[in-house]
């Protein structure tokens, strides 16, 4: 039965986005009922692209993504994709009418992973940003919304600077795995040789900016979303935070986590503060 295929399809959704981000995962478990799964369907498909181009090194990383864009394409069309993370994707993309602009900017930046190693000046890393990051806040908005336009277009200058703090919140924390492992360097004219506090101070200071105006947004999400989403920003604050307080020459040679138990103590705050409206 087609039921018990879609049922299985956004099964592995779930369990991609359960096996590759605690966080998002206990984010996730945050939001009503009515939209989790969206959010599962959603970050399996941008977690399968992103898996392509940064862990396949043994393949044909542009074959695989060719043939998993143009998988993409047809499942869209035919709402049906014998790949059950296309299958459950697809179904999302279908229901909230998911504009494909943003596919496109998504699947833009993956492949700019595959050859771009730097970025020289501000709006191409702007560009990469927005296509790695911003849109999928972007698609996600569309499932909080139920669709709404109104409030989509209302929110989406918001959604785009969260989307954006937490790409740079990723870039900063894995400035050494990007550069050793990828040979990629993402923020503009960064050398990770002479990166120092003066460095990472200007990059903070841009992250900052991006979480502060977010957080207004965070606020005007329907309630079904908004302590999710809230629960996401604590968690990548809590990161920030750490990375504030850490050593240069330690950013650039070890990847800064926040433990599980420190993630679960976040959750039980943040949780705390908004039954208490002290967002």
């Amino acid at each position: 039965m087609k039921k018990l295929f879609d049922q299985v399809s956004e099964n592995c959704s779930k369990v991609v986005t359960k096996s590759y981000s605690t966080s998002f995962t206990l984010a996730t478990k945050m939001l009503d009922s009515s939209i989790r799964q969206d959010i599962y369907n959603i970050y399996g498909f941008v977690r399968f692209a992103d898996e392509i181009v940064d862990s396949f090194h043994d393949f044909d990383k542009q074959d695989l993504l060719n043939l998993f864009e143009l998988d993409l394409k047809k499942s869209i069309k035919d709402k049906i994709s014998l790949n059950p993370i296309l299958n459950s994707f697809q179904k999302t993309f279908n229901k909230y009418e998911i504009d494909y602009e943003l596919v496109n900017s998504f699947l833009k930046s993956m492949k700019w992973d595959l050859n771009k190693k730097q970025y020289l000046n501000k709006k191409e890393f702007d560009e990469y940003v927005y296509g790695s990051a911003d849109v999928v806040g972007l698609m996600c908005l569309k499932v909080f919304v139920n669709g709404n336009q109104k409030q989509y277009n209302d929110l989406k200058p918001y959604a785009m600077s969260l989307g954006s703090a937490f790409q740079k919140v990723n870039f900063l924390r894995d400035l050494k795995a990007d550069h050793d492992g990828l040979n990629r360097s993402y923020f503009p004219n960064l050398n990770i040789e002479e990166f120092d506090e003066e460095s990472k101070k200007i990059i903070l200071n841009e992250i900052n900016k991006d979480f502060s105006h977010a957080l207004k947004g965070i606020f005007l999400l329907p309630p079904s979303a908004r302590f999710g989403v809230y629960t996401a920003y604590k968690y990548y604050l809590k990161l920030l935070n750490k990375l504030r307080n850490t050593n240069p020459l330690k950013i650039k040679s070890t990847r800064i986590r926040v433990p599980n138990y420190q993630k679960i103590n976040v959750l039980a705050r943040s949780y705390i503060r908004y039954r208490l409206n002290i967002l």
